[in-house]
């Protein structure tokens, strides 16, 4: 599978120098199936720029699935170009979010004074599909979901093609338990030996003190699940809005020296751990 990032900002979209590698759009990932099919993970504001290059591919049929519905992760639905054309088919993860389903929420976004276009008006073909949930399948992609710990109907993913896999858990506080929370030990059998995690780590430790129970993680705890789920490679993701580049550098810097001094001591693999910029992208 092909996975690409086109977002990796946390809470709202950032712009400035300071911000230049790892961007400031909000999360949206592309992934592409070996057998074509086109998935797309949350329509931050990262999904502008994920629909011109779709045109520019001439993809037009893709699935998009969502962890949650809070702005940061649906704000881009509404410059989604894509949906301005008939020829494009989207079908959306068709679920509850509290007391909305998918439709619900795109119908409270796309309408005045909020916005001017509705999605009524819109040329694309659009599907609501409520079969994309728990464990199904994509063309030759095998996705599996996990609860998140965060708000009512957060969800994480898993993606495995040809015994490669890719775990996103954005949104994800590993140091407190809120209503639908796993327990931790079941976010480390989720992502187990995976080949990729991607997972939230939008506060220090320090911060953390003053932000638990906001939703989102603590880095150390982070590093504490990929060590213990034997991930290969470990992306930092939903970077903090006020997290320079250099403060992510040093961040990532410091993940590093924990796990080649953890390697070495208990004779191990060192884990591959990086900051996901706006642009990251693999193939696994």
């Amino acid at each position: 599978m092909f996975i690409k990032c086109w977002g990796s900002r946390g809470s709202i979209s950032v712009s400035g120098q300071q911000y230049v590698r790892y961007g400031g759009d909000t999360t949206c990932i592309e992934i592409q199936a070996k057998t074509g099919e086109t998935v797309i993970i949350d329509a931050g504001t990262g999904i502008r720029r994920l629909g011109n290059s779709l045109l520019r591919r001439n993809i037009s049929d893709y699935t998009l699935l969502l962890t949650h519905t809070h702005w940061d992760h649906i704000l881009g639905i509404a410059f989604f170009k894509p949906l301005l054309y008939r020829k494009t088919r989207i079908i959306f993860q068709d679920r509850k979010f509290g007391s909305f389903d998918t439709r619900g929420v795109l119908n409270e976004v796309l309408k005045p004074p909020f916005f001017p276009v509705q999605l009524k008006d819109l040329n694309a073909d659009i599907q609501f599909d409520t079969s994309l949930t728990g464990s199904f399948n994509i063309g030759s992609l095998a996705i599996d979901s996990i609860p998140t710990s965060h708000s009512e109907g957060s969800l994480g993913y898993k993606f495995t093609e040809d015994g490669k896999s890719f775990v996103f858990l954005t949104d994800n506080e590993l140091g407190f338990s809120h209503p639908q929370s796993q327990k931790v030990e079941d976010y480390i059998k989720f992502a187990g030996n995976a080949d990729l995690l991607l997972h939230d780590a939008e506060y220090t430790k320090s911060e953390y003190v003053r932000k638990t129970g906001w939703g989102h993680s603590c880095i150390p705890d982070v590093m504490d699940l990929a060590a213990k789920a034997g991930v290969k490679r470990l992306g930092l993701i939903h970077l903090n809005q006020d997290r320079t580049d250099d403060d992510m550098d040093a961040i990532v810097q410091d993940c590093t020296n924990v796990f080649k001094t953890n390697a070495q001591a208990n004779n191990t693999q060192v884990i591959d751990c990086f900051a996901v910029p706006y642009n990251y992208e693999i193939t696994l």
